[in-house]
């Protein structure tokens, strides 16, 4: 990465797997109830189905959002385009369907939605993971310059150290964040190992004297999973650069569209 670092032009709330808690994380229609409440960005999480299609789904393992027995990595896309995504939320959202990566980029860019992608690689597939979907994030935004001002094309965060720089050598100029627990002491190390933009990171064990540091540095800084709005204010107030989150009711009356700034 060159002197130069990007830091923060993306919004500063996103809705957490789409919908939060309002509706059924990681579906198109979390994603709508995210639109109606007035948000501009969302994130959510992309695994690879047993023939390689990245989904959107949280778990590897069944039984959570997606019933029975069995996992992600060892379905194919057709049997898991066959279950149900939404009844456990609701009955409201019975039938609703396990959403492939393709048909999500495609609604982002017809509703002009900005998007964290969380590369969430099952385990043993975590270089694959990230190969296909930044391939993919790439096909859809090709014409993205690296840089400051690349708003528009989403961007690629993991744990998986391993992900991102498979996402890297397939799509460099899509901007990539690490995501951690705690922020480490050779956080910057490893940013520029990775060339990313951002770091993102649990709120509950940032400090600010850390976000001093990472922002002087130029670099972006979200939070997660924030669910306070006086939390969010503190963060902001520090210097944080935008908050994910499962309430998007608590949000809806602070600016979804402003973005921080340079």
């Amino acid at each position: 990465m060159g002197a130069v670092r990007p830091g923060w032009h993306y919004p500063r709330l996103v809705a957490h797997r789409g919908g939060g808690v309002l509706a059924p994380e990681n579906t198109l229609a979390g994603m709508r109830v995210a639109r109606q409440y007035g948000y501009r960005a969302v994130e959510f999480d992309v695994m690879l189905s047993s023939d390689h299609v990245p989904v959107l789904v949280h778990d590897e393992v069944f039984g959570r959002t997606l019933g029975g027995s069995g996992s992600v990595p060892l379905t194919s896309f057709q049997n898991l385009r066959r279950m149900d995504a939404g009844s456990w939320f609701s009955a409201r959202y019975a039938g609703e369907t396990v959403p492939a990566l393709a048909d999500v980029l495609s609604w982002l860019q017809q509703n002009d939605i900005w998007a964290n992608v969380e590369i969430k690689p099952a385990r043993g597939f975590e270089a694959v993971t990230g190969s296909i979907v930044g391939g993919m994030v790439q096909q859809y935004y090709p014409s993205w310059p690296s840089g400051a001002r690349a708003t528009r094309a989403p961007l690629l965060s993991s744990f998986s150290v391993e992900a991102l720089a498979a996402a890297r050598s397939v799509a460099p100029n899509i901007p990539r964040a690490l995501l951690v627990t705690r922020v480490p002491s050779n956080w910057q190390a490893w940013l520029e190992k990775l060339e990313c933009v951002a770091l993102h990171c649990d709120h509950r064990y940032l400090e600010a004297a850390m976000v001093q540091r990472i922002v002087e540095a130029g670099y972006g800084l979200m939070c997660y999973t924030v669910n306070r709005v006086r939390r969010a204010q503190q963060l902001f107030a520090q210097g944080v650069h935008a908050v994910c989150t499962d309430r998007l009711d608590l949000f809806s009356e602070m600016s979804c569209t402003k973005t921080s700034p340079d």
